[in-house]
């Protein structure tokens, strides 16, 4: 089961409840995935944000703020309206009801292990890099980009973190096979947090796949909800 952390519990439940001021915190938590990716900020429709994200795996992605069956169909309908390639993404608690109703509205499920993460960035340990390897941080415009090099100068590691306000969206954390089982993924991700704290963030967010999770937790990354993607039938799940 994982470990649910307190620390924006209270948040998420407003934000899932659709209380009042919750919508800002979904949509800042939105621009620092939009500005680590270069997309656009989202427009608000009921239930939600719609983001032109215009990535290769989607045109059209529906952010939900409200996972409640009425907010859900009206989200997917709209979705089923959208021309290109769409997604739907829900952060919730109650997995299982959401993807009764995002199938009942006549949306196909993408993913439905994601987790939403979160942790206290100033807590967020520092990872020494290895011997043979040499790190590079750049910040442009909000963005920190963590780069890891082996000694003969390929590529071994990488991640993103947008910075709005004071939250941190980690994203594209990526260790090349050559050079996993090595520690990286940590070092890559202490050295966004240390440069996020730099910009004045104190939270950091990410959205973790199977994979991940793991290293996210040994970093101190707790469980906040299940991340959820459905989509128009016949849509294809990126590899």
């Amino acid at each position: 089961m994982p470990r649910i952390c307190a620390g924006l519990v209270r948040v998420l439940h407003d934000l899932l409840a659709g209380v009042y001021g919750t919508r800002d915190v979904f949509a800042t938590w939105q621009r620092g995935w939009g500005r680590a990716r270069g997309v656009e900020p989202g427009v608000e429709v009921p239930g939600g944000l719609r983001v032109h994200c215009r990535l290769d795996s989607r045109e059209i992605e529906f952010f939900a703020f409200d996972d409640r069956a009425e907010s859900l169909a009206g989200l997917a309908a709209a979705a089923l309206r959208e021309e290109g390639v769409t997604w739907l993404t829900v952060a919730t608690t109650e997995p299982q009801a959401a993807v009764g109703a995002l199938k009942a509205a006549g949306l196909t499920m993408l993913q439905q292990s994601e987790q939403l993460m979160s942790v206290d960035l100033r807590e967020h340990p520092l990872s020494p890099v290895p011997a043979g390897y040499r790190t590079e941080t750049t910040v442009d415009d909000g963005v920190v980009f963590v780069q890891v090099f082996a000694d003969d100068g390929s590529d071994a590691a990488r991640g993103y973190a947008g910075v709005v306000g004071g939250y941190a969206s980690a994203d594209k954390i990526l260790t090349w096979p050559g050079h996993r089982r090595r520690g990286l993924g940590s070092v890559v991700m202490g050295s966004l947090a240390n440069a996020a704290i730099e910009l004045g963030a104190q939270t950091g967010l990410l959205i973790g796949g199977v994979q991940g999770q793991q290293l996210y937790r040994t970093l101190g990354w707790c469980t906040e909800a299940t991340v959820l993607i459905a989509a128009p039938p016949g849509t294809v799940y990126p590899e």
